[in-house]
């Protein structure tokens, strides 16, 4: 019968038995664990493996150098011709990276050898890294790292001429805002037997790789200090005894008559366009012209400075 059957776990009732249970004791884990995280946060998903790649490549990731030869921040010279140029004319580079697989002309192989000779570091970048670097200029696959150039103090530059044992002759660039014009000037004082050039900190030139290249290498050997006040700085220059001579159209002295330039002297030359400033022309204790027969205005600061520079050495001898 059926209600005799001696099977095991046979079932004689459609009704269900009682389960068996927690007893309450497992709440916690029928708890909800709260929103669905979003695909970039969930493990293995394609969103959240790539937001770790791009996480990894931020924390990795170098700031390019800034141009302009601020204080404190390397300069790039960027192109083919440029980094050949600069590096011909010593300009102290100190890393040069090359492209991976760059068309291999004259001006590369040229620069590699230049950058071995020099001792720079070489290294090889992909074409989007040196993109990034250069702020996407088009650098032809070549970026010399030119290091922030030390400036001296202007009081350095009459203190290592009284310890040579000679007068000062120091150039004072008042407003040149033009690189060239000041590695113009830089190659005329170290030509004429000078001392240095000062520059003042703000809206001014600096010692950038278009200075050093128009100095033609003789920004080694020639110091350029920074003055945070440049009239102060020509005060400082009078109280240890030094004349203060300011180049201007009209001037009330002329060039050949300038006895000044015998003994310790600072030339100060002004812009092209707007001459010396007023504080600085104030601060001069001879204002100088140069005769131009020829009728011209004007001339720029690194020829200006070039003229009485010779001048100078002629009276020096």
């Amino acid at each position: 019968m059926a209600g005799n059957s001696q099977r095991r776990n046979r079932r004689t009732s459609n009704k269900k038995g009682a389960q068996v249970g927690s007893g309450g004791k497992r709440r916690r884990s029928l708890e909800g664990k709260g929103p669905t995280p979003p695909a970039s946060a969930r493990k293995g998903h394609v969103k959240n493996r790539v937001a770790n790649a791009q996480a990894k490549q931020a924390a990795h990731r170098r700031p390019a150098p800034r141009r302009g030869g601020a204080k404190g921040t390397a300069e790039l010279v960027v192109g083919r011709n440029p980094v050949v140029e600069a590096l011909r004319e010593g300009v102290p580079a100190t890393t040069l990276y090359v492209q991976q697989f760059i068309d291999n002309d004259e001006r590369v192989r040229e620069a590699l050898q230049l950058a071995t000779e020099l001792g720079l570091n070489l290294l090889e970048a992909p074409r989007a890294e040196l993109d990034r670097m250069t702020n996407g200029l088009n650098h032809q696959g070549l970026v010399a790292q030119i290091p922030p150039y030390e400036y001296a103090h202007p009081e350095d530059l009459s203190a290592a001429a009284l310890d040579a044992g000679e007068d000062p002759l120091i150039v004072a660039l008042d407003g040149v805002t033009d690189p060239r014009n000041l590695g113009a000037v830089v190659r005329s004082v170290s030509a004429f037997g000078g001392h240095g050039v000062v520059v003042p900190e703000r809206r001014a030139a600096g010692m950038t790789a278009g200075a050093w290249k128009t100095s033609a290498g003789t920004a080694a050997r020639t110091p350029v200090a920074r003055a945070t006040n440049l009239t102060r700085a020509l005060e400082t220059y009078q109280k240890a005894g030094m004349t203060v001579v300011g180049l201007a159209a009209d001037g009330e002295v002329e060039l050949q008559d300038l006895a000044a330039l015998d003994g310790p002297v600072v030339i100060v030359v002004g812009s092209e366009g707007k001459g010396l400033s007023r504080l600085v022309g104030e601060t001069c204790d001879l204002r100088v012209r140069i005769p131009m027969p020829g009728g011209a205005e004007s001339l720029n600061a690194g020829v200006a400075a070039g003229v009485v520079l010779w001048e100078a050495a002629r009276r020096r001898g």
